[in-house]
């Protein structure tokens, strides 16, 4: 064993690798410069998008809207005869009318019901999950698909709705088919078929809330609704004055629940704005008076979202 041992010849020692120049600096400044341009040339793709599906139809819309035009023939240049005959027009007082109670009236009940929502989630300790997908699942329903159910919901002769009433033997309602009722039958319309994203924006903001200002709270005698006045609403008001915001935009453009469940009536009762500026375009053929009340909304928007800004502003400097 001796002998076999010292007759094995030795393996060579490995020989050591040469230690890695460094690169120069060249090679580095050029894969620097490759990333950036593959940064840039995705951020490029986004522009194009923007631009070409958002930003040109913005921009032509405003030109259109100074202009007669009509498919097919060269446009004239008329001023502003576009937004005097708009202005004339009997029907745009009441789109304005109907869209702007309309917002005011998603703000009452599609801001606060979210909003309650989120905290009766936020305090459940079992199946939170399972909730969260009931509230969420309308959002997921195509809208059209969502107003052809309730047009069928609020039918007044055989309509689910009117059919509970009875079985309650409570009276029953015209609900779309009445002037009065129209308008507060769509934005229950809107609330239930946009709220599920609202309330989980709200419960990921109730969530983020320290648990310590409630203890604190608690401990000073705090009730439930004071604890909500004091602690959650002031921790949460960004989120809040953002929803604020989205949600007036949002109604502001109302038009698949008009369009697809009254078709703007009874007597011009829910007619709004989108749903003027559709049936200028595309049933009176006035492209000029359509763009016209574009440019009209969109100044309006534009408002509100100058003061959102300014108001976040003021808040963020206080904080």
């Amino acid at each position: 064993m001796t002998k076999t041992a010292a007759a094995r010849p030795v393996a060579p020692a490995p020989a050591a690798r040469p230690a890695k120049a460094p690169s120069p600096a060249g090679d580095r400044g050029r894969r620097r410069l490759a990333d950036q341009a593959r940064a840039y040339g995705f951020l490029l793709g986004g522009l194009v998008c923007f631009a070409l599906f958002s930003w040109y139809p913005a921009v032509r819309a405003v030109v259109i809207a100074f202009q007669e035009y009509t498919p097919g023939s060269p446009p004239e240049w008329v001023g502003t005869a576009n937004f005097t005959r708009v202005l004339s027009d009997p029907e745009f007082g009441a789109a304005w009318r109907n869209t702007l109670t309309f917002t005011l009236l998603a703000l009452l009940l599609g801001f606060a019901v979210p909003f309650v929502l989120a905290l009766v989630l936020n305090e459940l300790r079992h199946a939170r999950a399972f909730f969260r997908i009931v509230v969420y699942l309308p959002v997921m329903i195509p809208p059209v698909v969502s107003a052809l159910l309730w047009k069928w919901f609020y039918d007044p002769g055989s309509g689910l709705a009117n059919e509970t009433l009875r079985f309650l033997h409570l009276p029953t309602s015209n609900w779309t088919n009445g002037a009065d009722t129209a308008l507060v039958s769509l934005v229950i319309v809107a609330t239930w078929a946009t709220m599920g994203g609202t309330v989980l924006i709200y419960l990921a903001a109730l969530q983020s809330v320290p648990g310590e200002l409630y203890e604190a709270a608690e401990l000073d005698g705090a009730n439930l609704l004071q604890r909500i006045r004091h602690v959650t609403i002031p921790q949460t008001r960004l989120v809040i004055l953002m929803l604020m915001l989205l949600q007036i935009i949002a109604t502001m453009q109302v038009f698949t629940e008009p369009f697809v469940i009254t078709g703007g009536g009874p007597e011009n009762s829910t007619v709004t704005v989108l749903y003027l500026i559709y049936k200028y375009a595309f049933l009176y053929n006035d492209f000029g008076g359509a763009c016209a009340l574009s440019v009209m909304l969109l100044a309006l928007l534009g408002l509100f979202s100058a003061v959102y800004l300014r108001l976040t502003r003021s808040e963020g400097e206080a904080a």
